[in-house]
């Protein structure tokens, strides 16, 4: 029997995100979702390491990398109109759950069990699936500081927008207050900055 599962998660390179804004340099599916895995993973490390949390960091990771998987199916949805209103924001939500149900079933039987916390947010795991959905938003604001810093205003607001939600966030979750303190200044560096 063949399975289709990963010849269509492989497809999120083709996914492009951000596609109301004018882009110096497009961002795919992929690329995102490996940028909130390493920083999901990272949150997680902080909390374990400076918070005293039992984090499963590589749990975050492999959430982060599949966090998006749907939009193969779906698009990418501009936030704008995803959460336009309360109305949208659950249909769009019920269209991500269908969405993830047909990647799953895209999977062997015998090993679906293990992809479905992963697609599907646990009360066991809440935490983690809360710092994925903070790097998806520090991942955005990294996004906008990076055409920012090419000299593309398109992102101006964006980045004021997800500066103040990544702001509230650290309010609540101080592992994503250390991570903008201590790692996202780095990204207003040029090369020769960084070495």
């Amino acid at each position: 029997m063949e399975y289709n599962f990963f010849a269509t998660i492989a497809r999120m390179k083709y996914i492009n995100r951000w596609a109301l804004m004018r882009n110096t340099r497009e961002e795919n599916l992929s690329e995102h979702s490996l940028d909130v895995s390493m920083i999901a993973h990272a949150l997680c490390i902080i909390g374990n390491v400076r918070y005293d949390k039992n984090l499963d960091a590589d749990y975050a990771a492999v959430t982060g990398l599949y966090h998006d998987a749907s939009e193969i199916i779906t698009g990418d949805m501009p936030t704008p109109i995803k959460y336009y209103n309360q109305d949208i924001k659950e249909a769009y939500k019920s269209i991500e759950e269908r969405a993830n149900k047909k990647l799953l079933g895209q999977l062997p039987d015998d090993i679906r069990s293990a992809y479905v916390d992963i697609f599907f947010k646990t009360d066991e795991k809440k935490y983690e699936w809360r710092l994925v959905k903070a790097a998806d938003k520090l991942s955005a604001l990294i996004k906008c500081m990076e055409e920012e810093k090419t000299g593309n205003r398109e992102f101006v607001k964006a980045k004021e927008t997800i500066s103040k939600a990544v702001e509230k966030l650290g309010e609540e979750l101080p592992e994503v207050k250390d991570f903008v303190k201590e790692f996202i200044p780095s990204f207003e560096k040029t090369l020769d900055e960084l070495n």
